[in-house]
């Protein structure tokens, strides 16, 4: 794992990150709906795309066999992961639970 995905996962506040693949078109979806959670959200937490086949590391050291797959951290702590797309609600609401 490379030493800044290390220090992303770290952070005291919560990291959503949206694992996906440039083939997915599935994958596309969620950019139309981190946009507006972003903007909920502010600093009080960070949103990250990681492309699975850029850091396959990554997917395979967090067990992840499908695409767009959703994972939360805070503190270095794996909270949330889920495949599959998700809505603005539920992101943000999902997100609130860690802020």
């Amino acid at each position: 794992m490379s030493s800044k995905f290390h220090d992303l996962i770290h952070s005291v506040r919560p990291v959503l990150i949206d694992l996906f693949a440039t083939w997915c078109q599935p994958c596309k979806v969620p950019s139309s709906v981190l946009t507006p959670v972003k903007a909920n959200f502010g600093d009080k937490a960070r949103i990250v795309k990681i492309d699975i086949y850029q850091y396959p590391q990554i997917a395979s050291q967090y067990g992840v066999r499908g695409v767009p797959t959703l994972a939360v951290f805070k503190n270095g702590e794996l909270l949330y992961k889920e495949s599959g797309v998700h809505d603005v609600n539920r992101l943000t609401g999902l997100l609130e639970s860690f802020v």
